[in-house]
């Protein structure tokens, strides 16, 4: 398994469906997941500490971990079997060494607000992932500033004001 970050939220503008970009940490190759708009936004929420009223699902879930004395010690998506991924979470549970059976999203969710390690299995990455050229690439490149998080967070929440339920059917 090789370790991976968390590149990039994005919109896929010719299926307007939210995706998020697993970067290997020592190579060029992501693996690009299709998430939901609600997962998406709680991602885009912990990589720019967007602070909320009230805690959302993933928020919750640390808390319970912490309640109960588990910790997040990493995060792997683990394989794709009809275009459906999957992902594990291991914890350290007192000592006890667990592993959950999640979806890419949360698991990657949860990551995000614990600051947990990204794994992708190396068969997955090999069958799955791509060259995808991300905004820290494009910022080289190009040499113009990056984004501010608010912009981000704004054109996302301007997508979730268009998106319609049907847009996430099969």
């Amino acid at each position: 398994m090789m370790e991976v970050r968390l590149a990039a939220v994005r919109v896929d503008l010719q299926s307007n469906t939210p995706v998020i970009l697993l970067q290997e940490k020592d190579g060029q190759r992501s693996l690009p997941i299709f998430i939901g708009a609600p997962e998406a936004t709680a991602i885009a929420y912990a990589i720019q500490g967007v602070d909320v009223p009230r805690p959302m699902t993933h928020d919750l879930m640390v808390d319970l971990l912490r309640a109960l004395g588990a910790t997040v010690v990493r995060v792997v998506v683990t394989e794709v079997r009809d275009t459906t991924y999957f992902a594990e979470i291991h914890l350290d549970a007192a000592g006890r060494q667990l592993e959950v059976s999640a979806r890419p999203s949360d698991a990657v969710a949860l990551a995000a607000r614990t600051g947990s390690p990204l794994f992708v299995a190396d068969e997955l990455m090999e069958a799955a992932g791509v060259l995808v050229e991300t905004e820290e690439d494009e910022d080289e490149e190009d040499e113009t500033p990056a984004q501010q998080p608010e912009e981000i967070v704004g054109r996302f929440l301007e997508f979730l004001d268009q998106v319609r339920p049907e847009d996430f059917s099969g």
